[in-house]
């Protein structure tokens, strides 16, 4: 295994195979089924003369070089391990918790154990509906690793069928809360694009133009922090794509502090910006969640305060 990747395929398009769509041409030349290709290409795994595509549907064309990394397996099923939760609410369909940042969610490639689906496994004791898979037991919806927060679960598979279709119609309504550079000039704003993978990294998201999903975030400034130099913003997610603060805030020139994948500390140094460009993590913290119980019907509303971290920050710039 390289780079958590079980094999690498590189093939080169010749000239009986031009104008074929990069799913067929592709399971034809490595013999393998068709949807599992198509879906490594949409999970970005195969580039194009080194850009990824995240399209099954593009045509070959002659002397491409078309590359399929894929990607190694993980365990069948993940272990239950007795790992410390923060439960906000419980009840026999569902639980509330607070994410602590630094927490994988679920078992991928390099983090087998010590997820978030260790721990639930647990502590429900087996609990927790199938719908996501062996490896995503219960998991609705996920914050990235250094991401803080509230996250629903779901323990049997109708709750977790009426959560994701309050995902899927955006009736669930999440908001966060992020600490990023510089000062805005409205103090509040809406982003509407389109985010899809980065055709130069597959391990980032981007602003695209074609292949990607629409994504809206609305925006409150909450504080400006000391001289400007960093504000505590309030993002509203009308949608909810991967990594779509951290992506929009960057697309506004105020990435997030601690955020290295997508943007950077000023240059312009001072003691304010050293320490702030320190910051272990990004600065985003899921803060308040509203849905509709999907078996009781009940509207469910939760709010947390700022992780030890972040208010750190507030209470000494702000």
């Amino acid at each position: 295994m390289m780079n958590d990747f079980e094999k690498i395929c590189k093939e080169k398009v010749l000239l009986n195979e031009q104008g074929i769509r990069l799913d067929k041409w592709l399971s034809d030349k490595l013999d393998m089924s068709r949807s599992r290709i198509t879906n490594l290409i949409k999970d970005g795994f195969v580039t194009i003369n080194g850009i990824i595509t995240t399209s099954a549907d593009k045509k070959t064309c002659l002397d491409d070089e078309v590359t399929l990394s894929i990607p190694a397996p993980t365990p069948a099923e993940p272990i239950a391990q007795d790992i410390p939760l923060d439960i906000v609410y419980e009840d026999d369909d569902l639980l509330v918790l607070n994410k602590a940042a630094g927490i994988v969610v679920h078992p991928a490639c390099g983090n087998y154990e010590g997820t978030l689906v260790n721990a639930l496994l647990a502590h429900c004791h087996g609990s927790l509906s199938g719908i996501g898979g062996v490896a995503r037991p219960g998991i609705v919806h996920r914050l990235d690793k250094d991401t803080s927060g509230l996250l629903v679960v779901a323990k049997n598979d109708k709750a977790h069928v009426g959560l994701s279709e309050q995902f899927q119609v955006h009736s669930l309504t999440r908001c966060y809360l992020a600490i990023v550079w510089g000062m805005f000039s409205s103090s509040t704003g809406v982003i509407e694009n389109y985010i899809g993978r980065s055709p130069f990294d597959r391990k980032k998201m981007a602003i695209v133009q074609n292949g990607g999903k629409r994504a809206e975030t609305h925006y409150t400034v909450k504080k400006i922090l000391k001289e400007g130099i960093a504000s505590l913003v309030e993002c509203s997610l009308k949608t909810g794509r991967t990594h779509q603060v951290r992506v929009h805030m960057t697309s506004l020139g105020h990435s997030l502090i601690g955020d290295d994948t997508y943007g950077r500390a000023p240059r312009l140094k001072n003691e304010m910006i050293k320490e702030l460009a320190q910051f272990p993590r990004q600065a985003l913290h899921s803060y308040k969640m509203s849905f509709i119980h999907p078996v009781t019907q009940k509207e469910m509303f939760f709010e947390i305060p700022l992780p030890p971290d972040m208010q750190a920050v507030i209470d000494k710039f702000g």
